[in-house]
């Protein structure tokens, strides 16, 4: 055989094979790295997209994070200024009930200066009663003069 015919034949079987190649091969790979292509670039703007969410739920959670701290700075607040206010009650309560005591030790005091006025004016009555029988030297009779003795008592 000719090497002229030989390599004619070969690029027939070549063109051939070529052609085979591109008509029937060639679509699949080229699909299948479409496909690949396209799934990637779906998983790049997947991640993307991802990225973008957790960048937006990180912001809403420092933001209900300082709602939540500035909520309880605002209870604690809240509840420092009813503990004040209890206590200030609870002040002016014991001050009230200490005005009250003060208010009774004085008018028991007032009562027990009256009762020793009223004690004082019976023994000086009676000191007088004395000093007048010994003085006169004769027995002054209480019954007798208990009116002069009374209006003695209310003078003193």
């Amino acid at each position: 055989m000719n090497i002229n015919a030989t390599l004619f034949l070969q690029a027939i079987v070549f063109a051939i094979l070529v052609w085979f190649t591109m008509r029937y091969i060639w679509p699949p790979i080229t699909q299948a790295l479409d496909e690949r292509s396209r799934k990637i670039a779906e998983g790049l703007a997947a991640a993307e997209r991802a990225k973008t969410e957790l960048a937006a739920a990180n912001a809403k959670v420092d933001e209900e994070l300082a709602k939540s701290r500035n909520q309880v700075a605002g209870l604690l607040a809240d509840a420092e200024r009813r503990a004040q206010s209890m206590v200030d009650e609870a002040k002016g309560r014991a001050q009230q009930e200490a005005d009250k005591i003060v208010a009774a030790a004085r008018a028991e005091a007032e009562q027990q200066v009256v009762q020793a006025r009223e004690a004082l004016r019976e023994q000086v009555a009676a000191l007088a009663v004395k000093g007048a029988e010994q003085i006169l030297r004769r027995e002054v009779d209480a019954g007798v003069h208990a009116e002069l003795l009374n209006r003695l008592k209310t003078e003193l």
